[in-house]
C-alpha cells in the first residue's frame, strides 16, 4: 500500500507516493531527485544522511517518509540562499573541511543546527556537536576550524 505525502523541502511543497516502509533518505534521493543527502551506514551511525526536520537534525536513513508528512525539511541543497552558499558552506570550503565530500552534506546540516542553537561554541562543544557525524577521511581538524569560521561569518553577517 502506498501513501500520498506532502513535504515542504527546501521551502517548496513536494508530493510523493511512497510505501509505508520507504525511508526518508530514499524518498529524498529517488522520489524527489535530491541526491545531496548521502546514505553511508544505513544504521544511523555515520550521520551522512542528516537533514533538518523542522530545523532539527535527524537521520533520514532511520526515518520513514510517511512519518514526516506535512513537515518542513532542509537538505544540503536548501542550505544555500539566493545570495549563494551559506556561511557554513563557505567556511567548509575556506577551511578545506570538505575532505572527499561524502560526509559533507550531513556535517553541513548538523553544523547549521549546532550554530543556530549555540552561535559561539567552544572546541569541546564543537566536538560534542559533530560527534554524531563520521568522516572516514579522518580530517576533523579542518572541520572543527570550519565550524569556528562559520560562527565568525554568521556573527559578521548578523545571522
Amino acid at each position: 500500500m502506498e501513501h500520498e505525502i506532502t513535504l515542504v523541502v527546501n521551502g517548496v511543497a513536494r508530493r510523493a507516493r511512497v510505501p509505508a516502509r520507504r525511508l526518508l533518505s530514499d524518498c529524498l534521493r529517488h522520489d524527489l531527485g535530491l541526491t545531496g543527502t548521502h546514505v553511508g551506514c544505513e544504521h544511523g551511525v555515520c550521520g551522512c544522511c542528516t537533514v533538518l526536520l523542522d530545523g532539527e537534525p535527524v537521520r533520514s536513513c532511520l526515518t520513514f517518509a510517511v512519518t514526516v508528512d506535512g513537515r518542513e525539511l532542509t537538505t544540503v541543497e536548501g542550505l544555500a540562499g539566493p545570495e549563494g552558499m551559506s556561511p557554513v558552506q563557505r567556511a567548509f570550503a575556506e577551511c578545506h573541511a570538505l575532505q572527499c565530500g561524502f560526509c559533507t552534506p550531513g556535517f553541513l546540516c548538523t553544523v547549521t543546527a549546532l550554530l543556530r542553537e549555540n552561535p559561539t561554541p567552544s572546541d569541546e562543544e564543537v566536538l560534542e556537536g559533530i560527534s554524531g557525524n563520521l568522516c572516514r577521511c579522518t580530517g576533523y581538524q579542518n572541520i572543527v576550524k570550519a565550524v569556528h569560521r562559520a560562527a565568525e561569518l554568521l556573527a559578521e553577517e548578523g545571522r
